[in-house]
Formats: C-alpha cells, sequence, structure tokens
C-alpha cells in the first residue's frame, strides 16, 4: 500500500511547527474501507454504510512516528471538514500521523454502537498497519470535536484489549487509544447532553441504562487513558459542564489531563484558522506543548 503523505512547507519547528502552506504535488489520500466485505450492521451498499479511514501520514523527514484517530463533528448527524481534514493537516506539521474517520450517522438510520465499533475499528486499523506506516502501535491517540468528541471520549472509556481468537487479524488488536483529546466534546447523555446528537446517537427515547452508559464522565476509570480537553464558558451549544465533569471524573481515577476553559468563544470553532494556519485559537499551542509533554512529538527508535 502506498504511503499517502500531505507535503507542508515551511515548517516551523521552534515555535508553533505551522505550516505556510501545501507543495503543489501533495498527494490526495484514498479511503479505506474498514471493512472491505461490508460493515457489520450495515444497512445498505451506499456510500453512508461504508465507514473509511482516510490515512494522512506525516512527512518521512520529520514524522515522530506518533499517530492520531480523527472524528470529525456534526451532531452524529455529519462530518465537519474542518475538525476533520484540517486537523489532519496539522498534526501532520506536528510530525503526527492523522487518519480521519468516516463513521455511520442518524440520518441514516444507524444508533450506538455502530459509531463506537466504526471508532474502535479504525483503532484497530491502524495498530494493524503500524509496521507498514511507520507508526508506533504504543502512541495512536484519538481526537474529536463536539458530537466527535463524544465518539473520542467513548473510545477512551469503551475500550477493549482486542480479540485474541478472531479470525480476521485487525479484531486482534486494542482499541484503546493512547491519549484522548476532547474539543468543546458532548460528552454526557444527561442534563448537560446535546439533545440533537443524543437523538442521533440514541434515538427518540432511549432507556435510562443506555443514557448512563454512554455519559461518558461516569464511566472514568483507572484505564481511561490521559486527555487534552478544551472549552469554551460560553459555548452556546456544547455546555461547558460536558468538559468540567469529565475532567473531575479524570481527576478522581487518577488519571492525567489537561483541562483549558476560554472565557469565549463560539461552538465549533476548530483551530480557529485555516491552512495555513498562520493564527490559530491559543488552544492550539496549549495542545502542542501538552503532545510534547506526552511525547507525540519526539521520534523514537523504531517507531
Amino acid at each position: 500500500m502506498n504511503r499517502f503523505r500531505i507535503t507542508l512547507a515551511s515548517l516551523a519547528l521552534g515555535s508553533l511547527a505551522l505550516c505556510s502552506g501545501l507543495a503543489e504535488d501533495s498527494a490526495t489520500p484514498e479511503p479505506l474501507l474498514l471493512w472491505p466485505d461490508g460493515a457489520p450492521g450495515a444497512l445498505g451498499d451506499q456510500d453512508q454504510d461504508k465507514p473509511t479511514l482516510t490515512p494522512y501520514l506525516a512527512d518521512p523527514a520529520t514524522a515522530t512516528g506518533a499517530a492520531m484517530l480523527v472524528c470529525p463533528g456534526g451532531g452524529y448527524g455529519g462530518l465537519a471538514s474542518h475538525e476533520g481534514y484540517d486537523y489532519a493537516l496539522w498534526l501532520n506539521a506536528q510530525g503526527i500521523s492523522a487518519f480521519v474517520l468516516k463513521y455511520r450517522l442518524g440520518p441514516a438510520g444507524y444508533r450506538h454502537p455502530a459509531m463506537l465499533n466504526d471508532a474502535a475499528r479504525g483503532m484497530r486499523l491502524i495498530r494493524h498497519h503500524a509496521a507498514e506506516w511507520h507508526v508506533d502501535p504504543h502512541r495512536i491517540g484519538v481526537m474529536g470535536s463536539s458530537a466527535g468528541g463524544h465518539l473520542a471520549s467513548t473510545l477512551v472509556t469503551h475500550h477493549d484489549a482486542g480479540d485474541a481468537d478472531a479470525a480476521d487479524p485487525v479484531e486482534r488488536e486494542s482499541s484503546r487509544p493512547d491519549l484522548g483529546i476532547l474539543c468543546y466534546a458532548v460528552i454526557s447523555m444527561g442534563e448537560h447532553t446535546h439533545a440533537g446528537s443524543r437523538r442521533n446517537l440514541l434515538g427518540d427515547d432511549p432507556p435510562a441504562e443506555l443514557l448512563r452508559l454512554l455519559s461518558n464522565e461516569l464511566q472514568v476509570n483507572s484505564q481511561t487513558p490521559p486527555c487534552f480537553l478544551w472549552h469554551t464558558a460560553d459555548d452556546p451549544v456544547v455546555d461547558v459542564e460536558n468538559s468540567l465533569d469529565f475532567a473531575a471524573a479524570l481527576r478522581r481515577a487518577g488519571v492525567p489531563f489537561a483541562l483549558h476553559v476560554f472565557q469565549h468563544g463560539r461552538h465549533g470553532l476548530g483551530l480557529g484558522a485555516k491552512p495555513p494556519f498562520e493564527n490559530p485559537h491559543p488552544w492550539v499551542a496549549d495542545l502542542r506543548y501538552w503532545l510534547g509533554v506526552q511525547g507525540f512529538l519526539q521520534a523514537r527508535p523504531n517507531a
């Protein structure tokens, strides 16, 4: 399989390592089907029934070996490009390979656990191809915004070690991310949820036990990986309590985390800038610092 990469010019290694533009000959990655023979529980054979993973591999000259599964937001009803493609380009500029997930959605008739199954499969697929894609299988994170942040928070709290007896070798891989990045995330299905995301994920009248199961602030334990969270205090769409309550749960469980709450800002902000990302929102610098603390910005032997 060809190694796809986005070539980024003018890498500023001493600061935010933000790119100044894309090379004219940048390759366009081809999406990979998560299940080439059809996704479990597929309702049809249309594009909406075929979850995919699009790999944006970091330039070998600057790659650190770390990788990120990226879950765009969109209320479980769509997928926002600026929370997928744009994030991938920024991550590539940091030397991190990015894999943008196209997961199944509520308007196409899908409900939980289809979305979680897609995210878990994406994580397993990255690990399965780690050697081929020059990725360290022990440095693969998940990043999500808004409802994509709910999916990411679901994966960090509902992962498994894989099925050692599975006939499909991909299914033998662990779905546990090594870290989570939750951007103005929907995390709770309770009082502070986003009603549209909950409806698309769980339907109109989900049982109380399912609401609790997918309120991920209630599912944190010592096996939850380190997390970075950011939100704006006046977010009019997704209450900041989602991030505050999740961070409190991480603290109680003894899980390392970073939490950044900004006084003002609209929902769906993303990086706060378009390529070439010259003036991104301050959270971007905070994230880069934190990724360095987690060892995602340093190359390691045999990565």
